[in-house]
């Protein structure tokens, strides 16, 4: 059972924007999402949406998971002293 992975605009934008070294890094990680939404080492965060983070070094992925049509949405993709505000 594979889910989709679809990029919010907000995040599309703020991957476009990372250096390429780290996007290189990032992206990889997003597609590994479509198998598994929540792999080891993402965390939920509080609050009362289905919002999940990974961390792939300074850089955080916050993203949404929708089990009843099987979507992984990705909300925001930044550095962790500004994906949190």
């Amino acid at each position: 059972m594979s889910y989709t992975v679809q990029i919010e605009h907000k995040a599309r934008r703020q991957l476009a924007a990372l250096p390429d070294q780290m996007r290189a890094r990032i992206e990889p990680r997003l597609e590994a999402l479509a198998e598994d939404p929540r792999p080891r080492g993402a965390i939920k965060l509080r609050g009362g949406q289905n919002i999940y983070r990974i961390r792939v070094g300074q850089y955080r992925v916050l993203y949404e998971v929708r089990d009843d049509v099987l979507v992984v949405l990705i909300v925001e993709v930044g550095h962790r002293r500004d994906v949190y505000r």
